[in-house]
């Protein structure tokens, strides 16, 4: 293991403590301010995922956007690979996908123009710490390289770190929402 793994390893070990007891006390607005940025995009093609764990949930803010254009989420094809976005809608038929996500049982993919991005960590800069498959940033960067994405992270005040270890391979994120507070990094005063 190197230096970094094992930094971003206890990162995250920290990190996970911290989310686990926000969820704990999760009161569900976090989706209605999710909603808010949305708003502005209506219509937009955009990528939510299931939750899993103690993520934050943004499925009411994935069902009002799917009632104004596609919405998909993550299916991972492998190890190493970027992320492909199947299209989801509300009560359509999901099967259990890579580390038990569920994704649709028939998948019809498209590329997003907006990601909304779990997240272990993040910090006031526009950081965001994974799981550690790199998943995320090789999509991001995919994306990016082909039009100009918006990638939201979406988590809970608590998950914020002062610092956090990073590599030249991470994706900075446009703006992070949480239950309490929007950060939009793309403006001066973020």
């Amino acid at each position: 293991m190197t230096d970094m793994t094992q930094i971003k390893a206890a990162a995250r070990k920290a990190a996970f403590a911290r989310r686990d007891a926000a969820h704990a006390k999760n009161t569900g607005t976090g989706a209605g301010m999710l909603s808010s940025v949305l708003a502005g995009y209506r219509g937009v093609p955009t990528a939510g995922y299931m939750p899993i764990r103690s993520e934050i949930d943004p499925m009411p803010a994935m069902i009002e956007a799917a009632a104004h254009g596609p919405v998909g989420v993550p299916v991972i094809i492998g190890a190493g690979q970027p992320l492909r976005f199947a299209r989801w809608e509300p009560d359509m038929e999901m099967v259990s996908g890579e580390f038990g996500v569920q994704i649709p049982a028939h998948a019809e993919y498209f590329e997003p123009e907006i990601v909304i991005a779990p997240l272990v960590a993040f910090d006031a800069q526009g950081g965001r710490l994974g799981y550690g498959g790199g998943f995320y940033d090789r999509t991001l960067e995919g994306l990016r390289a082909k039009r100009a994405t918006l990638a939201i992270g979406f988590a809970y005040a608590a998950q914020i770190a002062d610092t956090l270890p990073l590599e030249p391979t991470d994706q900075p994120l446009d703006a992070i929402v949480t239950e309490q507070k929007i950060y939009d990094f793309r403006s001066s005063d973020a």
